[in-house]
């Protein structure tokens, strides 16, 4: 349809209601549903609001084609029984609106905590720490860290952030740190 079209397939008080649980403005929110129905199916674009979009295709999306957290994403934000990391459109919000400039210290570092622990137990260990480093530094063979490096890298980060010494970051711990990077929210964001 023309430009304005896509604007009144979300209903005026289901807007309102997602700008009251969102950092998000309304016209956040409507560029974020235009983004969402054009991953789907155009049969299926009418119905986007109740429709899932398969990870596979959330994982085109340039913001998230090059995060290297991108699986990880998928999987925090997405309320898929099924375990498959498909996204609806509130999922989309709820993703967008703590990657958004608006969103608190608090909220980001909470999100960033379950996105870095990798085995969903609800703490850092050694193991998610070490899957954290392989992210970030890259899959390649020259730009990955030797299993030296490694290990003095997981212990300055320990060092730095294990306050209570049993070897592992827990939620306080970690938004204890990053309460002390100041650029830390700034580059955990997505815009559209």
């Amino acid at each position: 349809g023309a430009m304005g079209g896509s604007a009144s397939l979300i209903p005026p008080d289901l807007l309102g209601e997602y700008q009251e649980l969102t950092f998000l403005s309304k016209q956040e929110i409507l560029l974020a549903y235009k983004r969402f129905s054009e991953l789907l199916p155009k049969e299926e674009r009418e119905s986007a609001c109740s429709a899932r979009v398969p990870k596979s295709h959330i994982l085109t999306l340039p913001e998230l084609r090059a995060n290297p957290f991108q699986h990880r994403i998928c999987h925090v934000f997405s309320t898929s029984e099924t375990g498959d990391d498909s996204m609806s459109f509130e999922d989309f919000l709820d993703m967008l609106s703590v990657f958004s400039d608006s969103a608190t210290s608090d909220i980001k570092s909470y999100y960033a905590f379950r996105i870095f622990d990798f085995d969903d137990n609800g703490i850092l260990d050694r193991k998610d720490l070490e899957q954290l480093v392989n992210c970030l530094t890259g899959q390649g063979e020259e730009s990955r860290l030797n299993s030296a490096e490694m290990e003095q890298l997981i212990q300055n980060i320990l060092d730095e952030s294990d306050i209570d010494k049993d070897g592992t970051i827990n939620l306080s711990e970690f938004q204890h740190v990053v309460s002390r990077s100041p650029d830390f929210a700034s580059s955990f964001k997505i815009v559209l």
